[in-house]
């Protein structure tokens, strides 16, 4: 049987934004998979296109390290997703409000709220493209 939408968009964020564990995101993609991120600038600490299984976890695995205990952790329970299915059923598009407490306290006004778009192409289960629209001068 198999993944849902659902069930490949969960493994993709709990694999990345919320455990930053390199093997276990790259495992959510196919081997030839393709992460891209068009709107980075030149000189981002992610490049704009990462193609290949084995590239996404070494380049995620750098990443993370580079981040180390600094990188910050959305706070699941105010965050939240709309999953939207489309005519091809190898695509959906993740429309996402992430909400990052700054300074470690929970329930201020100044929480950071990121608003981004995924858009999912899908293959046996895996994820073959995936293209994340956010402002990259939101996160850094």
């Amino acid at each position: 049987m198999s993944r849902t939408a659902q069930e490949i968009f969960q493994s993709y964020v709990h694999a990345g934004p919320l455990t930053r564990d390199a093997d276990a995101l790259a495992a959510t993609f196919t081997e030839d998979g393709v992460f891209e991120a068009p709107l980075l600038p030149d000189g981002a600490a992610l490049p704009r296109r990462i193609e290949g299984r084995e590239a996404i976890r070494a380049t995620m695995a750098a990443y993370y390290r580079q981040q180390g205990s600094d990188g910050r952790v959305p706070n699941v329970r105010k965050s939240g997703f709309v999953l939207h299915t489309t005519a091809d059923p190898d695509v959906f598009i993740a429309e996402i409000d992430t909400i990052f407490d700054r300074e470690g306290e929970e329930g201020g006004e100044d929480d950071l709220v990121v608003s981004l778009v995924q858009i999912f192409r899908v293959r046996d289960g895996r994820i073959a493209r995936l293209r994340d629209y956010f402002s990259p001068t939101l996160v850094d």
